[in-house]
């Protein structure tokens, strides 16, 4: 299984979460698993190839 961090947190009744790889595309949820299932969505979509110009996180290496 594989599996992909994300940033979560509760907003009064609401979850709200995105992916740590792509901050950009948030989701909300009326429960955790809600939420989770929202980010596995956003996941899926992101993989098709679909959405044009995604950003990403990179980690550079200092001298």
């Amino acid at each position: 299984m594989e599996k992909i961090k994300y940033v979560y947190y509760q907003e009064g009744d609401a979850w709200v979460g995105w992916l740590e790889a792509y901050p950009d595309y948030k989701s909300q949820g009326m429960s955790l698993e809600e939420l989770e299932e929202n980010l596995r969505d956003i996941y899926a979509e992101i993989n098709t190839g679909k959405i044009p110009h995604i950003r990403k996180i990179g980690e550079l290496a200092l001298k």
